[in-house]
């Protein structure tokens, strides 16, 4: 049977230079796909809201969304870490209530550990959580949630943001959370703060540099629509193969050629 992936095993991926992997996951068969494909870390991520349940932000996502979904990934029992996001709303109201979601995230959801958005701002939330032993992936740069403030999902830490990313890095950091994501920065900068960092960074859209990288499952699939960021590898494009796949059973149903003999009981 396959060691399971630790907290301690990512962190000391870093020092090891050994890079880590990481991809979205939302459902049971998914992840025993990539499980046994060998990811490193599975992220349930509030991208749901986008990619599976059609909404154009992850803002909508619940509590009860992403327990759902966290529940389902870990009845596959994966070897990987599961990271869960904590969405919106369900920990930016106070450190109270950020500690009951996500011990509910790791009561009930069964996840390993909880993402949270946000840097300096933050650091209050990301301390008060480790501090009673739940382990925090942090997430800067381009954070998702703050679609509205940031007028879109536009690179950060341009024109003498810079300084102010890499602060919330180590706020991140010095406030106890085990690995951090660089979303949609600047590769040189993603570099800098990697070098500085002594906790894993997770690029996605931050160059090549970071200790990690993490894309969403329907995105290197090609199974999106909504968006196709540049920062993207479709892998695979599975969307004619169902598409054909669903028209030729279309075609023997109403033809009355499925099913046969085959496929039925005497």
């Amino acid at each position: 049977m396959r060691k399971k992936i630790t907290i301690p095993d990512i962190m000391a991926m870093k020092h090891h230079a050994s890079r880590i992997s990481m991809l979205t996951s939302y459902d049971y068969p998914f992840t025993r796909i990539m499980d046994a494909a060998g990811i490193d870390i599975i992220l349930v991520g509030d991208s749901a809201g986008v990619v599976v349940a059609g909404h154009d932000t992850t803002l909508p996502v619940t509590m009860d969304d992403m327990l759902y979904h966290t529940r389902a990934v870990r009845r596959a029992e994966p070897r990987a870490l599961v990271v869960a996001d904590m969405p919106f709303m369900s920990y930016q109201t106070g450190v109270e209530e950020a500690c009951r979601n996500c011990g509910r995230m790791i009561k009930e959801g069964g996840a390993e550990a909880v993402k949270i958005e946000g840097g300096m701002n933050m650091a209050h939330v990301i301390r008060a959580v480790s501090q009673i032993d739940i382990p925090v992936m942090g997430h800067i740069g381009l954070t998702p949630q703050s679609v509205h403030r940031m007028g879109g999902y536009k690179v950060q830490g341009r024109k003498g943001q810079a300084e102010r990313i890499l602060e919330d890095a180590y706020a991140v950091q010095n406030s106890g959370a085990f690995a951090v994501v660089l979303e949609g920065i600047p590769a040189t900068l993603a570099e800098q703060i990697t070098a500085e960092l002594s906790i894993p960074t997770i690029g996605i859209g931050a160059g090549p540099a970071c200790d990690g990288q993490v894309l969403v499952i329907h995105d290197i699939l090609g199974l999106c629509e909504k968006y196709s960021p540049k920062f993207v590898k479709r892998y695979a494009e599975l969307k004619p193969l169902i598409s054909e796949a669903v028209r030729q059973y279309v075609s023997e149903v109403k033809a009355g050629e499925f099913p046969t003999d085959e496929h039925s009981f005497s």
